[in-house]
């Protein structure tokens, strides 16, 4: 499903009933649009490790507008400010009030962005694994020349430099960290490179070449008013726990859980408890 909005088409998929039969009734269950991170993936991951959550939500799965089944357009378009503006649009074509964002990494950023801009649009708000402003370069490179190979250092100079070549670079790129990015050991984990996600290394580039090099939401982070659930890996190397303490302090109604041992892919690292704490808040 395609939604023709703001001179472009942003795909979205949908898992789950808003209007559900419980018991003897029916039931009314939060709208919760699913934002993933990059930039440059897509929802695909999602449907890997959080499709539990559609028995008690309904998910509304979205590819940023360059990204995945998304339309392609020109490398500038894709910018923080238009995917916070697509997140709009897209409610309003739904025909939706209130909705729930849970956004990962960098969608995390976008949710972020969205929840400032239009505090009344938004019923609760879930951050998982993200950042608050560009301080989290400065504190990933460090960590990674403390855990990382020479070969991960190496070809993460293409992700700092926002230079991949095309999107089997990108693979290429997070094949090599995949050791760095989950520290699971479940063997039935399906890893980053046979995700089959569809990689845009234009918004990857245009992201950590340009744009996230000065963005900073924190300013904004007290404009936000719903419930906030912030959910974090004590080993995450590219958004660390303290970037997520940053946001839990600035946002009045913020609830915090870092999650020992688990790195960046904190759903797949800490799944049982991710699927558990989001039931929960979701729930109250």
């Amino acid at each position: 499903m395609k939604a023709k909005i703001r001179n472009t088409e942003i795909y979205f998929d949908i898992a789950g009933m808003q209007i559900a039969p419980e018991k003897n009734t029916y039931v009314e269950r939060p709208v919760v649009f699913m934002l993933h991170g990059g930039p440059g993936g897509d929802h695909l991951r999602f449907k890997q490790h959080s499709l539990e959550l559609q028995e008690f939500a309904q998910l509304v799965f979205i590819d940023h507008r360059g990204c995945g089944r998304s339309k392609k357009s020109k490398q500038k378009d894709y910018t923080i400010e238009n995917n916070i503006e697509d997140i709009e649009a897209l409610r309003k074509y739904l025909g939706l009030e209130k909705i729930c964002i849970l956004g990962t990494s960098y969608g995390g950023m976008v949710a972020q962005g969205y929840a400032a801009r239009y505090p009344k649009n938004v019923a609760k708000l879930i951050l998982i694994v993200t950042a608050p402003s560009y301080h989290f370069l400065d504190d990933a490179k460090k960590i990674l020349q403390e855990r990382g190979n020479a070969k991960q250092i190496a070809i993460t100079e293409y992700l700092w430099n926002g230079t991949f070549k095309n999107s089997k670079h990108v693979l290429e790129f997070f094949k090599t960290m995949e050791s760095i990015y989950s520290v699971s050991k479940n063997k039935k984990r399906k890893p980053y490179s046979k995700s089959q996600t569809i990689w845009s290394h234009e918004a990857l580039n245009e992201g950590f070449g340009g744009f996230l090099r000065t963005y900073n939401i924190i300013p904004q982070l007290k404009k936000i008013t719903c419930p906030t659930l912030i959910l974090a890996g004590d080993k995450d190397w590219i958004c660390n726990s303290n970037q997520s303490k940053i946001i839990a302090k600035n946002i009045k109604h913020a609830k915090l859980k870092i999650f020992k041992n688990c790195g960046h892919a904190l759903a797949v690292d800490a799944h049982d408890k991710y699927i558990k704490s989001i039931r929960k808040f979701l729930k109250k």
